[in-house]
């Protein structure tokens, strides 16, 4: 081990057993299990991968093959990678909520010939779509329930495979040295995974990454955020997403820093407040959903509580951003922002796991400022990154000091950026990707001929601080007829930051006026109901109630002021909204597996509703058909309202007038 482990360790192999050197003893991955947290050190970890590697091997798996890996966040899932990328194969995560056919999608385009799932459902999914993938010989489990009385001629425990190796490793001297020349024999350019991309604007693409470019990548982070092995971070994030993959296996196998795996997605929230991790990320949408869960839990607290927390915010607001970033306070708002930090900040960062964090990151979507400024104002180290896969996630990052809620920072180091003439952000990366698996058409039409690539963003620098700021995808801006600008993510985001509203679908482009789709968010409209005795029965009942439709058209309201205030974007106000009878999902195909909006596969399947939008017709009848968690087909019903809006007199308006 001591003769390559003190070599480049240029690829991730290399890399764990430099780590099983330098930090033998310390925790390298944690997994709560039945209640208790398990822990495994990295000397642990290089030996159950070593001989996962050769039990792996001796199925069958060899150099350039690809195995697929779906589940949830699992020590054994992600020692998967790790024994994959020892054997020289290419790991393949999938999304573990992928229904079977988006499942046999990726199997079946990655030439899969082995898979390590989770769990029954994921063996049941497979199976259930086995005839589309005859390149498949077999699957490996982590949890052995349910299992028991199923064919085992190609199904088998993970366990069972580690322990096959291990005594292989024990008693056969050649196995050794064959493991070792593959270790050895890997090359930083070889590939060292294949990340699906979301499908947002159509179908999956398998992005191919390298060893070398990707550690490249993460020590420029690693650096940027001063992270070391001493850091933990939680994994929570979907083991297939570009953002799980980067922040927590890649950075963590650079830096040394353990990862913590919860017990399950429901107890993500619990586990993270035990675990009390140093290094966090979260996209808006969690960031949204726990200051929701704070609010609801706050509107039902004693009237002392209430005055106590809205105050002690207020100082936050005022003080907080000051002083995370230490710049001059004066002293009697520093001794009131001390008092509110031990009467409610870190009660409350407790309370939501956030007492040790370090470095925090927000992406994937825009954040408002009010949400980002209430995370930074109570002392919580929160930044914007902005990524994309082909990047190997960063391509720009908030560095400390310099934070601004509408941009996504500067260029990390050693990374380029460039805006073409129409807006459209193009960049080149150490970690950027090499190419579309088995798409050279695809993969070229993204490059530009010097390098760049392009990531299909409109944006700009920001002339006051020198940040980039993100507008839109450059396909979806369009123009209303009048010529006015029709960014449709930037009318979303707007009405998104409010905790009522989860999701939104914006229509405007070579149309009269913009009109809008608006998912309410359950659990906060729900809490209004109960504390004001609406009764309801359902999702849809609440989403058609007269005073819901009430509250969101003050938030309309809003958001149009907001727009009037803009020279550009004031002829862009709303006119007309309805609240959708359903919540929008990824198992009907509405939103991406990271919850991005389909937008024209919504704007298909609810034609009869944006006609009616914009045919001055007050409701439209609806018949959707949606999936149940079981795979049963079913259909929704509903007559859903339209509300008229009022606009405001445009900025621009106003002056020509003047």
């Amino acid at each position: 081990m001591a003769s390559y482990a003190t070599a480049v360790a240029d690829t991730f192999p290399k890399l764990l057993i430099r780590n099983a050197k330098l930090y033998g003893s310390r925790p390298a991955m944690r997994h709560k299990d039945l209640g208790i947290w398990q822990t495994w050190t990295w000397g642990q970890v290089l030996d159950i991968v070593r001989a996962y590697a050769v039990g792996l091997h001796r199925l069958g798996l060899k150099r350039g093959d690809t195995i697929a890996v779906v589940g949830a966040n699992r020590p054994k899932l992600y020692w998967s990678v790790m024994a994959a990328q020892m054997v020289g194969a290419i790991p393949v995560p999938v999304y573990a909520d992928a229904v079977a056919d988006e499942l046999a999608f990726v199997l079946d385009h990655a030439d899969v010939r082995f898979a390590a799932v989770e769990d029954q459902e994921q063996v049941d999914k497979i199976l259930s779509v086995s005839q589309k993938l005859p390149k498949l010989e077999q699957m490996i489990y982590d949890e052995r329930r349910g299992l028991r009385d199923y064919d085992h001629a190609r199904l088998r425990p993970i366990d069972d495979v580690v322990a096959e190796g291990r005594k292989a490793l024990a008693e056969d001297a050649s196995a050794v040295a064959w493991l070792d020349a593959q270790i050895v024999s890997g090359k930083g350019s070889d590939p060292s995974i294949i990340l699906y991309t979301s499908g947002t604007t159509g179908a999956s693409k398998g992005v191919l990454l390298t060893h070398e470019r990707s550690i490249l990548a993460g020590s420029d982070t690693v650096a940027f955020d001063k992270l070391t092995e001493k850091d933990v971070a939680l994994a929570y994030l979907p083991l297939a997403w570009v953002g799980d993959h980067y922040l927590n296996y890649v950075q963590g196998m650079i830096a040394g820093f353990c990862i913590a795996c919860p017990e399950n997605t429901d107890t993500a929230m619990q586990d993270l407040r035990e675990i009390g991790p140093s290094f966090y990320f979260a996209p808006p949408r969690t960031l949204e959903m726990l200051l929701t869960r704070v609010t609801i839990r706050m509107e039902d607290a004693g009237f002392l509580k209430r005055k106590l927390f809205h105050y002690f915010v207020g100082i936050a607001r005022r003080y907080g951003e000051r002083i995370l970033n230490k710049q001059p306070v004066p002293l009697s708002g520093r001794l009131l922002y001390r008092l509110g930090d031990f009467l409610v900040y870190a009660p409350l960062k407790n309370v939501l796991g956030f007492s040790r964090v370090r470095v925090a990151y927000t992406a994937g979507e825009a954040i408002g400022p009010e949400l980002f400024g209430f995370y930074r104002s109570i002392g919580l180290n929160l930044k914007q990154l902005y990524g994309q896969t082909e990047a190997f996630l960063y391509v720009t990052a908030q560095p400390d000091g310099e934070i601004y809620s509408d941009t996504v920072g500067p260029a990390i180091p050693n990374v380029d950026i460039r805006i073409t003439d129409n807006g459209e952000v193009l960049f080149k990366s150490p970690g950027m990707f090499t190419g579309y698996f088995k798409d050279e058409a695809k993969t070229a039409e993204v490059m530009t001929e010097d390098g760049y690539v392009k990531t299909g963003d409109a944006g700009f620098f920001d002339e006051k601080t020198g940040h980039l700021k993100i507008i839109d995808r450059a396909k979806d801006v369009g123009k209303l007829n009048d010529g006015t600008m029709f960014p449709p993510k930037y009318i979303e985001n707007k009405l998104k930051f409010y905790p009522n509203i989860r999701e939104v679908v914006a229509y405007g482009d070579k149309r009269d006026f913009v009109a809008v789709m608006i998912n309410i968010d359950l659990a906060a409209v729900g809490s209004w109901a109960e504390r004001n005795n609406v009764v309801y029965g359902s999702y849809q009942e609440l989403a058609g109630h007269p005073l819901v439709y009430d509250i969101i058209e003050k938030h309309v309201a809003e958001v149009n002021r907001s727009l009037a205030a803009d020279k550009v974007m004031g002829g862009a106000q709303i006119r007309r909204f309805l609240i959708l009878h359903k919540e929008l999902d990824a198992d009907d195909g509405e939103l991406t597996r990271t919850q991005k909006v389909r937008r024209g596969f919504i704007a298909d399947r609810y034609a009869s509703l944006v006609t009616a939008l914009y045919d001055g017709s007050s409701e439209a009848d609806i018949a959707t058909e949606v999936t149940f968690e079981d795979g049963r087909k079913g259909t929704i019903s509903a007559r859903v309202k339209i509300r008229d809006m009022k606009t405001e007199p445009a900025a621009g308006a106003l002056e020509k007038a003047a």
